[in-house]
């Protein structure tokens, strides 16, 4: 059973918000407004420009607003003075206040790219890979005042793979989350009312990714590096250091346990099918990686360059934080 269309207001910033944002504005509801976070500089430039949900929303002739704070007093009447009927908040990086909350008629609702109550907070795609789950996905929930606390209207669960990065799993899930929103909105009252209670005592907090965690310690096992260089592709992606040199690691896979004959980060073999890395009781074949300054190349093209550099026997070191 298919309810009246309704009368949305949308919030949200990068891509995985403007996926959701596209699936509204070809469905049958009535966007009022789109708010979505200040501009900002980006790129190479720093040149302060709009993000994908604005760019969206001005060419389809939506409204957008971009308050600093939703606050004050003034935005929050801006918002009331709408009278939808639900907001919609996919990544939008603002703090709701409660008078946000109860502004709309049906309240507010997230798509967060989890299971929740696992991995409540700001990172969870990256947060998932990193920690080995097998499974993650998509929830729709009836934002409250906490953190990712509120109660759940509908998930739908994908699975996690040896090859899964950060990058493949946020269109996954973005795929999943767009149809499942528009599920959840054909019938919202009915939704609200089946809606479950999270178990808090199951919950896992995502914190926000810190550059300085993408730094690689040579001296844990092959298996949770390659979970981190998977968790931290495209961003912040891992780094490591060799003769002065930084290094970032784009792709690398596990390749079976060892003994520590060697200390962790020594170079065991380089050929076109990986550079072979000795770690704590394991080995890690790299296989695309990126000097500074250069593109992303595969060991085959780097060592075509840079042999001498990757030679057996040298050793990689263990850093302990850096700046891009």
């Amino acid at each position: 059973m298919s309810g009246p269309p309704l009368r949305l207001i949308f919030a949200g910033t990068p891509d995985f918000a403007a996926i959701h944002l596209k699936a509204l504005i070809e469905s049958e509801h009535q966007l009022l407004a789109v708010y979505t976070q200040p501009d900002r500089p980006a790129g190479r430039g720093k040149l302060t420009r709009p993000g994908p949900v604005k760019r969206l929303a001005e060419a389809a002739g939506i409204p957008v607003r971009q308050p600093l704070s939703l606050k004050e007093a003034g935005a929050q009447r801006e918002l009331a003075d709408l009278q939808a009927d639900a907001m919609v908040v996919v990544a939008y990086g603002l703090i709701l206040p409660q008078a946000v909350l109860d502004a709309p008629r049906l309240g507010c609702l997230n798509v967060h790219a989890s299971l929740l109550p696992r991995w409540r907070g700001a990172a969870p795609i990256q947060r998932a890979i990193a920690a080995g789950d097998s499974q993650t996905g998509i929830t729709i929930m009836q934002m409250d005042a906490g953190l990712d606390t509120g109660n759940m209207l509908a998930s739908c669960g994908c699975a996690i793979t040896a090859g899964t990065t950060a990058a493949s799993l946020h269109d996954e899930l973005a795929c999943l989350g767009a149809p499942l929103l528009l599920q959840v909105l054909r019938d919202l009252p009915a939704h609200q009312a089946a809606a479950s209670p999270q178990d808090g005592d199951q919950a896992t907090y995502a914190s926000k990714i810190l550059k300085s965690e993408a730094a690689l310690d040579w001296h844990q096992s092959a298996v949770v590096l390659d979970r981190l260089i998977r968790a931290f592709n495209p961003f912040p992606v891992c780094f490591t250091s060799l003769e002065g040199e930084r290094i970032k690691i784009w792709q690398a896979q596990p390749a079976g346990e060892a003994p520590l004959t060697e200390p962790p980060g020594t170079i065991l073999r380089s050929g076109r099918e990986g550079i072979l890395v000795n770690c704590d009781g394991s080995q890690l074949n790299l296989q695309q990686l990126q000097l500074a300054g250069g593109k992303v190349l595969s060991v085959a093209q780097l060592l075509n360059a840079r042999a001498d550099l990757f030679a057996p026997g040298k050793r990689f070191a263990t850093v302990a934080s850096g700046r891009d």
